[in-house]
């Protein structure tokens, strides 16, 4: 070396600019070596000084990469890696106090005490390596480099508080996936940093950091090592650590080398505590701040002048202990281990049996143990690779072939893909060694195309489980104040800026459900400021829809298409229901107010048009009385009245205010007093709707399906649904008023107290079978009793019917109503039984023989109906006349009592006499819905 090789210990805290001094120092000559502690930071440096001279002259050497220009002049290295003898003008050595390291501190003391420049050396780190570097590099001068801005403690911080440009540092894998993981979710994401990552994943995550995409980063101790990042503040989720061999507590000099990371440049930093790490001591910290540390006193040291005479030769010039007091021995490191293990194989001490052999056994035991699964198995594949190197010189293309087969798979998740890039970075130290494949060129490319395809491949996962794009990317431009632009599709799916944030169900924004906790409140917030010219537009398009689009729920909702756009609250009066709209704050009042006009008037015509008989009745101004009494006491009730509530009032009206309200369509029956076009299925729909809303109801009734006569009774419906509905219970069934009115007219004709039997067209009209019916009558107030008789069998046919006379006979026959069809029912039997009797017949005459009908008669069953109640208002049988009190009576009033007949005669009533002169008859009104009726008694009189 020449005599005027100048020697310089550059010493400081972190963000003294350092690193940045050696790299102009280094240019500033012809040739120079510069050694780093950590491969991602090798990649670093290599690129910015790439970036300033070019390729073409900047080498780059790490354990697992060889960028090895032809005309280099600057080699930038990790630190196990640099070259040796070189004579280059310049060498610097970084992160010097790693001297004390237990794992790797014996290399950097071996560069501290040997590498040297021809012209200038330096050593760059903590200005705790003052002492030793002095006593055992006296020639060495000593520069003191300040920070460059201020470092202060800020406490414990609650990760869902943690500020912006934060990293929080953990001390295992599984720590630092679980703290990105919560991150996500609470912040959007957080990018990911580890020693283990290839420089391409590392750059590419850290990307995602520096362009602020994430506003968080979630690293190892990894970023101590002079990895410049634009981080504000450095939080430890843990003080203790895992060195190899136990969990141990973090030096202040470890946790400053760590926390100095925030704060770069002239941007003051901070530094505190996250998670489960308890509150650092005052002491620590000011320590911290103040960048005070005790001093080191010993390096680590591992001889290294190595025998190679024997393999015992070289294990004992590797355990020989160092001179110097300021040196202590290492303890023994991967590669001593793995040597005194393949020592002990018999094959192995056979071909290690010279020199070259020996010093190719201790190259090969020196391949780093990436793969971390155990010694035994690292053991076993370095002595595969040395038996294929000292037996053919070279491992062979089709091994290599096939270990590099196996691990090049890009699926999986990210354990299984960090388990195949630490698997390729052993066969990439394989390729980069000079001389042990064939054609190193090739295997060098193809496993740095396979570990790129890799790093890639994780840093692909890595994103997608730890970074919300989405809710990144809104927060961005929240945070920088820019408008963003949102699109909803014709399902209604929003996206902002390209990204999927939720569903617009009318006027209601619904985020994607993914989000949880703090991610869905950002979420929401971005999205509805970029909805609001949505809203607007939303608002006039509904405003101008036909009612067509709009309809409303069973259960009060009003719905546009598919989506729920308000509900029917209560009014003042039944017939008067308000509107509640469903309309996010954020569309303002002005989307709010279109929306609830635009409902009420739909509401309003729904009404006007479905019960347009009773708004008639209600706004008819010629009535008076009685008559505009009871017209209210209809509106109120919706159309549909139970008679029995309302008895003294349909007593008291006398037949002027009868008709009047008959003009309007109320119909005054036996059990029901109503309005029939009322009694369609869209008028009871909404009319279920407005009672329920009246009446406070909870849970809204259904209406029964339409187009049923009866129906199963509601358990547990509140009390009034049968007659909303348009039916009454009767029994297990409800049947439709209509229906029973028509019963009712029926069973006048009957002997009620004598007993009857019902008739087919009974059945007909109410749809069910015999046992159906009789419980229908027995919830209608009369007896029941069952008998069975023999069944009488119709008599055959004896004359033929001619084709002419059947003919005459069908058109002398009215068409059958629905009553008369089932009527019609027996005279079809008779005539199959006639066919059948003729089919008989014309087997026996064919010599067939049939077999004879047994003697056994059949048994039919039938119900006898008699009235059962006592003298119940409305709905008992009529007095005759001279029967208990009051007069004898004339015609019966429409639907008083019970009325009956005699068996098999007429009703029979007392005449009645007035001293009135005769009334003239009212034409019979042709709109009445009973004209028909009417006509026919008349001309029955």
């Amino acid at each position: 070396m020449s005599g005027s090789s100048r020697i310089v210990a550059v010493l400081g805290p972190t963000n003294t600019g350092k690193t940045h001094y050696a790299i102009e120092r280094m240019l500033g000559y012809r040739t120079g070596v510069i050694g780093l502690p950590l491969r991602l930071l090798a990649r670093e440096v290599y690129d910015k000084i790439v970036a300033i001279r070019g390729p073409s002259v900047v080498a780059l050497v790490t354990g697992e990469e060889r960028i090895v220009p032809p005309r280099t002049q600057y080699w930038v290295c990790t630190v196990e890696a640099m070259p040796e003898g070189m004579g280059a003008d310049f060498v610097a050595i970084d992160e010097i106090q790693l001297c004390a390291d237990p794992e790797r501190g014996h290399v950097f003391t071996d560069r501290l005490l040997r590498s040297r420049g021809t012209n200038e050396t330096l050593f760059l780190g903590s200005d705790t390596m003052r002492g030793p570097i002095a006593a055992l590099v006296p020639e060495a001068q000593f520069v003191r480099r300040e920070r460059m801005s201020q470092l202060v403690y800020s406490g414990s911080k609650k990760l869902s508080r943690m500020p912006a440009r934060s990293a929080i540092v953990g001390f295992s894998v599984e720590n630092v996936y679980a703290i990105a993981e919560l991150l996500r979710r609470l912040k959007g994401g957080a990018a990911v940093v580890m020693g283990a990552l290839s420089p391409r994943t590392r750059n590419a995550q850290v990307e995602l950091y520096q362009n602020g995409e994430v506003d968080y980063l979630v690293a190892t101790d990894a970023i101590g090592m002079g990895l410049n990042l634009d981080v504000n503040h450095v939080a430890f989720s843990s003080l203790t650590k895992f060195d190899g061999r136990r969990m141990r507590p973090l030096a202040p000099n470890e946790l400053a080398q760590i926390a100095g990371r925030a704060g770069r440049g002239m941007s003051d930093g901070t530094f505190g505590v996250t998670g489960e790490a308890p509150p650092l001591d005052e002491g620590v910290a000011q320590a911290i701040m103040d960048s005070r540390f005790t001093p080191m006193k010993k390096l680590n040291w591992r001889n290294a002048a190595l025998r190679f005479g024997s393999i015992d030769a070289l294990i004992n010039s590797l355990e020989v202990s160092p001179s110097d007091e300021h040196l202590v021995k290492a303890r023994p490191a991967d590669d001593l281990n793995v040597l005194k293990s393949l020592s002990q194989q018999a094959e192995i001490a056979a071909r290690a049996s010279d020199g070259p052999s020996i010093r190719l056994l201790w190259d090969v035991c020196r391949i780093p143990d990436f793969r971390g699964i155990s010694h035994a198995e690292h053991a076993s594949l370095l002595e595969v690779i040395y038996g294929h190197l000292h037996e053919r010189g070279s491992i062979p293309d089709d091994f290599m072939a096939r270990q590099i087969r196996r691990i090049d798979q890009t699926h999986g998740d990210i354990d299984a893909l960090s388990k195949r890039l630490a698997y390729i970075r052993t066969w990439t130290y394989v390729a980069q060694r000079n001389g042990w494949v064939r054609d190193e060129s090739h295997w060098r490319d193809e496993t740095r195309t396979v570990e790129d395809r890799l790093s890639d491949a994780l840093h692909e996962r890595l994103t997608q489980r730890f970074v919300d794009r989405r809710t990144s990317v809104l927060l961005r431009r929240l945070k920088q104040k820019e408008a963003l632009l949102a699109e909803v599709n014709d399902k209604g799916e929003v996206t902002v800026e390209g990204e999927f944030v939720g569903r617009l169900e009318g006027f209601r924004f619904s985020p994607d459900k993914s989000a949880q906790g703090t991610e869905a409140k950002a979420l929401k917030s971005a999205s509805l400021q970029a909805l609001a010219p949505q809203f607007h537009l939303r608002a006039d398009r509904f405003y101008n829809a036909p009612d067509t689009e709009i309809d409303f729920t069973d259960q009060g909702g009003l719905m546009w298409g598919e989506y729920a756009v308000g509900k029917l609250v209560a009014g003042a009066e039944p017939l008067k229901p308000v509107v509640e709209v469903f309309v996010d704050e954020a569309a303002g009042p002005d989307v709010e107010q279109k929306v609830r006009r635009r409902l009420q008037h739909f509401i309003d015509r729904k009404i006007a048009a479905l019960f347009e008989p009773l708004l008639n009745l209600s706004r008819d101004e010629e009535l008076n009385g009685l008559a505009k009494g009871f017209a209210f006491r209809m509106v109120e009730a919706l159309g549909v009245l139970p008679r029995a509530g309302v008895a003294q009032e349909v007593k008291d009206l006398d037949q002027d205010a009868r008709g009047a309200l008959r003009k309007h369509g109320i119909r005054f029956g036996q059990f029901t007093i109503f309005m029939p076009l009322l009694l369609k299925p869209a008028p009871t729909r909404l009319r279920l709707v407005l009672w329920a809303l009246s009446s406070g109801l909870q849970e809204f009734p259904e209406a029964p399906p339409p187009g049923l006569v009866t129906v199963p009774v509601a358990k547990d419906a509140p009390q009034g649904y049968d007659t909303m509905c348009g039916y009454r219970d009767a029994g297990d069934r409800s049947i439709r008023i209509d229906m029973l009115e028509r019963l009712a007219d029926m069973l006048r004709a009957e002997d009620s107290r004598g007993g009857f039997e019902a008739k087919p067209d009974m059945l007909s009209i109410t749809g069910m079978t015999l046992e159906q019916f009789a419980d229908l009558m027995q919830g209608l107030g009369y007896k029941a009793e069952r008998g069975e008789r023999d069944k009488v069998k119709p008599a055959p046919v004896e004359q033929p019917v001619t084709e002419a006379a059947e003919q005459a006979v069908i058109d002398e026959t009215p068409a059958p109503d629905a009553a008369s069809e089932e009527v019609a029912a027996p005279a079809e039997a008779t005539t199959e039984a006639t066919e059948s009797t003729e089919v008989a017949d014309e087997a026996a005459t064919e010599g067939q023989v049939a077999e004879p009908a047994s003697d056994e008669p059949e048994v039919e069953v039938y119900y006898t109906f008699t009235w059962g109640r006592q003298r119940q208002p409305n709905r008992g049988p009529r007095r005759e006349p001279g029967q208990g009190k009051g007069k004898p009576r004339g015609k019966p009033q429409e639907g008083r009592g019970k009325p009956h007949g005699k068996k098999g005669g007429k009703p029979q009533g007392a005449k009645t006499f007035s001293s009135r002169p005769p009334k003239k008859e009212k034409a019979i009104d042709p709109d009445n819905p009973f004209a028909a009726a009417l006509m026919g008694l008349k001309d029955g009189n």
